[in-house]
């Protein structure tokens, strides 16, 4: 018997939902209680566009999420409510908060932000730390850091901060930064100790937090998934460490190099994605999972449309406008 294609969630507009905002991955719906729905679409984001739809990515990272949300729920409150597809969370509305904390155990990173990047252009002091000469790429840092960057929210890009930028800016109150900066270490370490049993190193990773209507501060977006956190397999690290190469990690970047090789991404039209190379990303993406978690990932069986399912469970928010 021919299996199925695996099905794949490129939009999720449903008109009979309420307050629809479309987000480059996820699609929002805001009901006048209080609470948002956020639906996990298969689209893959780089370059300030949309490069494909990857099968189950959005399952993924939706289930990825759970699995951690409900793993850390002891130490922060965080903004999920209910799960009522494997695409979709349900979660309570919040005015994000201006600082993105990014948590970092080790001198890594691409970024024009990351640690790495910084160092190696010769800054030692950075985010209102100091870091001593002679570290090496990818070594592990005396203590996880928290690097913030400012949020920026109309398409610029990030800036690095200071805890007294922060406060100095009125980002943050200093409470504010004092229980985020709680909260993210305390998040990264329960991560690190989590992600060790499965062979795993949890290099960094961002939090985003927003407050309630009473001013809480909740965990909101996601948290350790493949893409908000960098991963690297354990056993890879001490020999590439020695040899100055790169720990082996969740190779998910087949699409976006093999875009850049072809063309410019920020103007040109995108060509033409081969399916094995959709297919190599999606099967990274699952197995990403089931390394993180410990668990199988069971998929989507193609017997019904992905947008067809999540509509038939969220049919009970139809009213809810």
């Amino acid at each position: 018997m021919t299996a199925l294609p695996v099905p794949v969630l490129e939009e999720a507009f449903i008109p009979e939902l309420p307050h629809y905002y479309r987000g480059k991955v996820r699609e929002n719906y805001d009901l006048a209680d209080g609470r948002r729905i956020l639906i996990s679409s298969d689209r893959l984001s780089a370059f300030d566009r949309i490069l494909t739809s990857i099968p189950d990515k959005g399952r993924v990272l939706t289930q990825t999420a759970r699995y951690w949300f409900e793993a850390t729920a002891d130490i922060c409150p965080n903004h999920v409510f209910a799960y009522p597809d494997p695409n979709v969370v349900i979660g309570k509305r919040l005015d994000i908060l201006p600082v993105e904390i990014v948590v970092r155990g080790y001198l890594a990173g691409t970024t024009g932000t990351s640690l790495l990047t910084l160092y190696k252009k010769g800054e030692r002091n950075m985010y209102g730390l100091t870091l001593p000469d002679g570290l090496r790429d990818n070594e592990k840092l005396p203590t996880p850091v928290i690097t913030p960057t400012s949020k920026a929210f109309d398409g610029g890009h990030d800036e690095p901060l200071s805890p007294a930028d922060i406060i100095g800016q009125g980002l943050l109150t200093q409470e504010q930064w004092e229980t985020l900066s709680k909260y993210a270490l305390a998040l990264f370490a329960r991560g690190q100790d989590m992600a060790a049993k499965q062979g795993l190193i949890l290099v960094d990773t961002k939090y985003e937090f927003g407050t309630d209507a009473d001013g809480t501060i909740i965990l909101a977006d996601e948290i350790h998934t493949p893409d908000s956190s960098r991963y690297w397999i354990a056993d890879s690290y001490d020999e590439a460490f020695r040899t100055g190469g790169r720990p082996k990690s969740f190779d998910k970047d087949f699409i976006r190099s093999w875009v850049v090789e072809r063309c410019d991404p920020y103007k040109d039209d995108i060509p033409t994605i081969p399916a094995e190379l959709i297919e190599e990303t999606a099967a990274v993406y699952r197995r990403a999972f089931e390394m993180i978690t410990g668990t199988d990932f069971v998929g989507a069986t193609g017997e019904e449309p992905v947008l067809a399912r999540i509509r038939r469970n969220l049919a009970p928010f139809f009213d809810a406008a």
